[in-house]
């Protein structure tokens, strides 16, 4: 009569422990649920309360301005003339327009100058490409006989250069100034011989005693700034 009882309280117990177990496992969907907030992308905590965008600034687009062309540069002014002018400006700077004696040492009216004979010759007409300081002090050329150019620069304390060209001269000394042979110079483009003169100068001649011929005589250099000085003289045509 006794024992009844506590097999029922034990059946009971068994029970209870069976319902408790499946009441504390969390399902499926919950815990789906629960993980989903982890899966978002960081990103979208960025995003203002509204839901719209945040703008990203545009980078600025350099842009170039086309240079000025050579066209557009000024160049001197290469009027007619018949004869220079006795000016110490520095040589000019050759630019597009300029026409062929650029290059030349003084004056528009110097280049205009050795321009005119250029077009009126059949010889090579070299012009002097000179540093501040010097000027032309006189000038002259004739076409008669195949045509001649003779013109004189003077520069600082005293030094003198002389460009004579063409058919000046008509020995087979080249009209040099008396003295000796140095060695090779240069005429502009051209070979020629170096002269120390007599007198203390010196003179670089080219083609000797033909016709025509070139040569160029100085007076207050050095050998050195000579030859620079020859060798620096511009074909104008």
């Amino acid at each position: 009569m006794t024992r009844a009882p506590a097999a029922s309280l034990l059946v009971l117990a068994l029970a209870l422990v069976a319902c408790g177990g499946s009441t504390t496992a969390p399902s499926a969907g919950a815990s789906s649920a629960a993980s989903a907030p982890a899966s978002q992308p960081a990103s979208s905590a960025a995003q203002p309360s509204d839901g719209a965008p945040t703008p990203v600034p545009s980078s600025p687009i350099a842009s170039l301005e086309p240079s000025p062309s050579a066209a557009d540069t000024a160049s001197p002014d290469a009027s007619a003339t018949t004869a220079p002018t006795d000016s110490a400006s520095p040589p000019p700077t050759a630019s597009a327009g300029a026409g062929p004696a650029a290059a030349c040492s003084g004056s528009a009216d110097n280049r205009a100058f050795y321009a005119n004979l250029a077009a009126s010759v059949s010889w090579d007409v070299y012009c002097a490409v000179l540093p501040r300081g010097w000027s032309v002090s006189s000038g002259s050329y004739r076409l008669a006989n195949g045509g001649k150019l003779v013109i004189s620069y003077k520069g600082p304390s005293g030094a003198s250069l002389t460009l004579s060209e063409g058919s000046f001269c008509g020995d087979s000394s080249g009209c040099v100034p008396s003295g000796s042979d140095t060695g090779d110079a240069s005429f502009g483009a051209m070979p020629g011989t170096l002269v120390t003169t007599d007198a203390g100068g010196f003179a670089i001649v080219a083609s000797r005693g033909e016709t025509p011929s070139w040569l160029m005589v100085t007076g207050g250099l050095d050998q050195a700034t000579t030859t620079a000085f020859g060798a620096a003289l511009a074909l104008v045509h």
